[in-house]
C-alpha cells in the first residue's frame, strides 16, 4: 500500500474524491467491520511499540516510559473502550412520542459525516493523531491525516502504520509543512478535527466556513490551578509537578499557573521544589541528566520559552527554583516563578513549557475573578478539601475540570474532552468522539391515513383554530 503522494492541490483533490466514494460505501458498514479496522490498529501498535518509542525519542528525547504512558496507553485504551461499546453506540435511539405527535415513531439514526481531515500537533504526535482516527473509523469515516512536520520521525511512522493497514482511498497520511496544510484546508471535507493553538484554530475555522464544514477544534489556553487553604499541600505539589512537567510541560492541559492562598504559599513552594527533586533529580546529579525529562521540540520553541523567562526576570519576577537552560540540548530546567505581574509574557501567553508562575490570593473570589478576566481555559484544576471547589466550578467556565489532581481527565474514557470558545469547539474521546464524526439524523415515521396532522390542514375553520389554540395552551 502507498504511504506518500504528490501533495499538489490537484492530487490531494483526487485522493479526496476517491475517499468520498469510500464514504458512500462505508455509510452502511457494520459495527463489526469498523471494529475490525480498530483491531488492526491495535495489533499494529502492539507489534511496533518499540518503533513508536524510538520515533518519539528521536523527535524530542521523550522517555520510553513516558511514551508508553502518554502516547500508547491512551490510544490502546481508546480502542479497547470503543470496541467494547461501538455496537451500542451505532444503534438508532428510539425517542418518546409527545401527545401532539401520537401515531408517529421517532428515532435518531447515526450516520458517518463523510470524509474527515485530521490535523494533529507535535506535542503528542502519535496519541493526538491516532486518537481522532479511532473516533473517525468508529463513526465510519475515511480520512486524511496531516501530522506535524516538527516531529518528522513520528510522522513517518504514522505514514508507515496507515500504509500497512489501509488503502489510500480509506485512510491516508499526508506529510508536509504549513503550505500542505493550507492546500488540504482548501478542500471540501465533511469534517475537520484540528488539535493546536487558538491562533491556528481560527484559520482552520475560517477555511471550514467556506465549505460549511463542521469542525472539532482541540485548542489550549492558560489552564489555572487553584490551591485553597484547605488543600493537602504535599499531595497537591506532587500532582501539579507531574501534570506540569510531563512531556517537559508541552501539554495542552498542563497547569499553566498557580493561584495559591497566601497562607499556603511558602509551604507549597517548599513542596513543589521537593517534588521536582524527587521526580527528576533524586540522586542530585542535575535535572539535565534525568532520563525522565523530555526536551523542547525545536530551537524556535526553546527561544520562545527563554524569552518568556528573560522577560519575567527583567520585569521583577523571582526565580524560586530552576532557571538554568542549555540551548544546544534544548533543555530548560523546571522553573518556579513568584512576584509575577500581568504585564509579563508568562502571565499573558500559554507557556507550553516547564515554567510555572505562582500567584497568591487572600479571598477565593479574587482567584475566580482573575480566571474570569482571561479567555476560557481548556482545563481548570482545584486542590481543596472543603467545598470551595463547588464555588469555583459554578463561577468559572472551562473545557474540563479536575478536583485534587491534574490532566487525569484526558484518559477517562467516559468523559467528553475538549474546550470552550477560545480553548476549543466540540468534544472528543469515547462516545463523544464517535458523535464528533457522526451526523445525528432525525427520523420520523408517520402512520398512513388519518392522523393528528390531518386535522391541521386547510381550509382553516373554527375547529382547526380551536385545536391550534389548545396546542398553544397545553403543549
Amino acid at each position: 500500500m502507498e504511504s506518500t503522494l504528490d501533495t499538489t492541490t490537484t492530487s490531494l483533490y483526487d485522493i479526496l474524491k476517491k475517499q468520498q466514494q469510500t464514504a458512500v460505501a462505508w455509510r452502511s458498514s457494520t459495527a463489526q467491520e469498523r471494529i475490525n479496522r480498530l483491531k488492526a490498529i491495535r495489533s499494529w501498535i502492539k507489534d511496533h511499540q518499540q518503533a513508536i518509542r524510538t520515533a518519539l525519542w528521536d523527535d524530542f528525547q521523550k522517555p520510553e516510559t513516558e511514551t508508553d504512558l502518554s502516547e500508547i496507553f491512551p490510544v490502546t485504551s481508546e480502542i479497547n473502550h470503543t470496541i467494547k461499546h461501538l455496537k451500542s453506540w451505532i444503534k438508532a435511539q428510539s425517542l418518546p412520542t409527545p401527545l401532539p405527535m401520537l401515531g408517529t415513531k421517532a428515532r435518531v439514526q447515526f450516520e458517518p459525516k463523510g470524509v474527515a481531515l485530521i490535523i494533529s500537533p507535535w506535542n503528542y504526535p502519535f496519541n493526538l493523531a491516532v486518537g481522532p482516527l479511532v473516533s473517525a473509523l468508529a463513526a465510519g469515516c475515511p480520512c486524511i491525516i496531516k501530522p506535524s512536520e516538527l516531529t518528522p520521525h513520528t510522522s513517518a511512522l504514522l505514514a508507515e502504520m496507515v500504509s500497512d493497514l489501509f488503502e489510500k482511498d480509506e485512510v491516508m497520511v499526508v506529510q508536509g509543512d504549513a503550505e500542505v496544510a493550507q492546500s488540504l484546508l482548501a478542500l471540501p471535507f465533511d469534517h475537520i478535527f484540528f488539535t493546536g493553538s487558538p491562533q491556528i484554530g481560527k484559520i482552520v475555522m475560517e477555511h471550514a466556513a467556506k465549505h460549511l464544514t463542521s469542525v472539532t477544534l482541540e485548542l489550549g489556553g492558560k489552564s489555572p490551578t487553584i490551591v485553597t487553604e484547605s488543600a493537602d499541600i504535599k499531595d497537591a505539589a506532587q500532582k501539579i509537578i507531574y501534570g506540569k512537567l510531563v512531556n517537559c510541560g508541552q501539554t495542552c492541559v498542563a497547569p499553566d499557573y498557580i493561584l495559591v492562598h497566601e497562607s499556603q504559599k511558602d509551604l507549597l513552594l517548599a513542596e513543589l521544589k521537593q517534588a521536582i527533586q524527587q521526580m527528576y533529580d533524586p540522586d542530585y546529579k542535575g535535572i539535565e541528566n534525568s532520563k525522565d525529562m523530555a526536551r523542547i521540540v525545536n530551537d524556535r520553541h526553546f527561544s520562545r520559552l527563554k524569552s518568556y523567562l528573560d522577560d519575567a526576570v527583567e520585569k521583577g519576577a523571582e526565580i524560586e527554583f530552576g532557571g538554568k537552560n542549555n540551548h544546544h540540548h534544548r533543555f530548560i530546567e523546571p522553573t518556579l516563578l513568584t512576584n509575577v505581574q500581568d504585564e509579563m509574557l508568562v502571565a499573558q501567553e500559554e507557556i507550553f513549557g516547564p515554567i510555572l508562575p505562582i500567584l497568591t490570593y487572600v479571598d477565593l473570589q479574587e482567584a475566580i475573578d482573575y480566571i474570569n478576566r482571561k479567555p476560557k481555559p481548556l482545563a481548570l484544576y482545584v486542590f481543596d478539601q472543603s467545598k470551595q471547589y463547588e464555588d469555583v466550578l459554578l463561577q468559572t467556565s472551562a473545557g474540563g475540570a479536575v478536583i485534587n489532581d491534574c490532566v487525569l481527565h484526558f484518559i477517562h474514557n467516559e468523559l467528553p474532552f475538549g474546550g470552550v470558545n477560545n480553548s476549543g469547539i466540540g468534544k472528543a474521546h469515547g462516545y463523544y468522539g464517535f458523535l464528533a464524526f457522526s451526523n445525528e439524523k432525525a427520523v420520523l415515521k408517520q402512520r398512513v391515513g388519518l392522523n393528528n396532522a390531518t386535522l391541521l390542514r386547510p381550509p382553516f375553520g373554527i375547529k382547526t383554530k380551536q385545536i391550534i389554540q389548545s396546542l398553544i395552551k397545553w403543549f
